[in-house]
């Protein structure tokens, strides 16, 4: 059984909860407007995904962006059907922005992920501090926690729009500790997110565990080395 630390620090959004992958939605909407595509949905969303991974990978765009996500993704999708309007003239900007807007809808339609309210309480009972930190626009984010009813299985929530600093940046996290009164090496970082919930954590000296939900393991060449990886989350308790 693995000793659990005094405090752990956990992520929000496709770690305690998920609207389902990104990819899947993707093709759903894709086979909807089959007819007006130039090649087969599959592909379709394939190249849509691999537009909105190339989007999200640059920091200063994410940073920028992450406030304003139906205006992010619409924006995604309307420069990719752009670019096959000359084979597919039906993929007009009206037909982008609406898939645009449904995607969007569909990825906030968030449910929580089978086993994890109950690994917070179970860990809460156990005497573990718990913090919430997530990014992301206040009211949002704060609509999540409330939906959820989050606020109360946690002794500090943190949220980007709110305190005024998020994830990567070094303060988000011990700001975190700070409210828990804890140090680095007492804490353990929770999250989907490689960079802001391992590689960040860890250069403070908190303990990073990836949630790797969708279970497709490292990315080819990442240089980031989780020390712990999960599938999900009541492997905590373990």
């Amino acid at each position: 059984m693995t000793a659990l630390p005094r405090a752990i620090l956990f992520d929000l959004d496709d770690t305690i909860i998920s609207a389902g992958p990104r990819g899947l939605l993707l093709r759903t909407l894709a086979e909807e407007i089959a007819h007006l595509l130039p090649m087969p949905p599959d592909e379709a969303a394939r190249r849509l995904e691999a537009a909105n991974r190339d989007f999200w990978s640059d920091e200063t765009r994410h940073r920028t962006w992450r406030f304003r996500l139906e205006e992010a993704r619409t924006a995604i999708v309307e420069r990719v059907f752009e670019s096959w309007r000359p084979q597919a003239p039906g993929l007009t900007p009206d037909v982008a922005r609406q898939f645009g807007a449904r995607f969007h809808r569909l990825r906030e339609e968030n449910a929580c992920f089978p086993g994890a309210v109950e690994t917070i309480d179970e860990l809460k009972a156990r005497g573990v501090l718990l913090a919430l930190v997530t990014n992301g626009a206040a009211e949002a984010q704060r609509a999540k926690v409330a939906r959820f009813d989050l606020a109360r299985r946690f002794d500090h929530v943190q949220i980007e729009g709110e305190a005024g600093f998020g994830k990567p940046e070094e303060r988000a996290y011990r700001h975190a500790l700070e409210a828990l009164g804890v140090q680095p090496h007492e804490a353990w970082m929770v999250g989907d997110n490689l960079e802001w919930e391992v590689a960040a954590p860890q250069r403070l000296g908190i303990f990073g565990i990836w949630h790797d939900h969708l279970g497709e393991g490292l990315p080819p060449g990442s240089t980031v080395r989780p020390d712990r990886i999960i599938r999900a989350l009541p492997e905590l308790l373990d």
